[in-house]
């Protein structure tokens, strides 16, 4: 059995949605003076690798700690776009070689190369590719049970390319997994069994997550 960590790491300052406030991580108590070291983390929901529940953007859906772990666990089918160009989006053509592993109750994990820029240049923060509603509409159709991809969001930076492809999708409980990274191996597997469960965080739109791909 090979396991594959898929997250991206959290750390003060690392890179985040451009209009939240900035992640810090400092020491509360320290080994050398109280005995035992201890962190205080401030931070987004919605940084690094982490997940968007139906509430993210429906104030009636359900939150984060109301979807059942089950749905965070299944069978992943990755989908290689590396080397797509910036602000590319992905659409029922980069999807139909797919579609063959894309069955109802799969989860949906769109590698586009983005994970390697992280950083924070205007390529990273504003221009990676995303899931057009075109896409979107067409993965609801397959039935699958989550999405992933490898930028900042599943839906674009600028103006008219954010909403589609979460109202679609997160309407119809279909959860999203945003800022993975995918180690070069794991990149040789188009399915993979992913785990990717949130913290049960009461009421939120969204958690960070340990997301990792078993293959046996």
């Amino acid at each position: 059995m090979k396991i594959f960590d898929l997250t991206q790491p959290v750390y003060s300052s690392c890179p985040g949605w451009p209009t939240y406030k900035e992640t810090t991580v400092t020491h509360e108590t320290v080994v050398g003076v109280e005995g035992y070291t201890s962190e205080i983390i401030r931070m987004n929901t919605h940084t690094a690798t982490h997940l968007d529940a139906p509430f993210h953007f429906f104030p009636d859906m359900k939150t984060i700690d109301q979807i059942p772990l089950d749905k965070f666990i299944g069978k992943a089918v990755i989908v290689n776009l590396t080397g797509v160009s910036g602000c590319h989006a992905i659409g029922v053509k980069d999807l139909l070689p797919y579609e063959d592993l894309i069955t109802e109750g799969k989860i949906v994990l769109l590698c586009t190369g983005w994970y390697k820029k992280r950083g924070f240049s205007k390529e990273y923060y504003n221009d990676w590719p995303y899931l057009s509603g075109e896409g979107a509409k067409w993965l609801l159709d397959k039935g699958v049970k989550g999405v992933g991809i490898d930028g900042m969001s599943m839906g674009g930076w600028y103006e008219g390319t954010g909403r589609p492809c979460h109202e679609i999708l997160l309407s119809n409980e279909v959860w999203l997994l945003e800022e993975l990274t995918f180690p070069d191996e794991v990149l040789e597997y188009k399915e993979v069994e992913l785990h990717a469960v949130p913290l049960k965080l009461l009421g939120c739109g969204g958690s960070p997550c340990r997301a990792y791909a078993i293959v046996e």
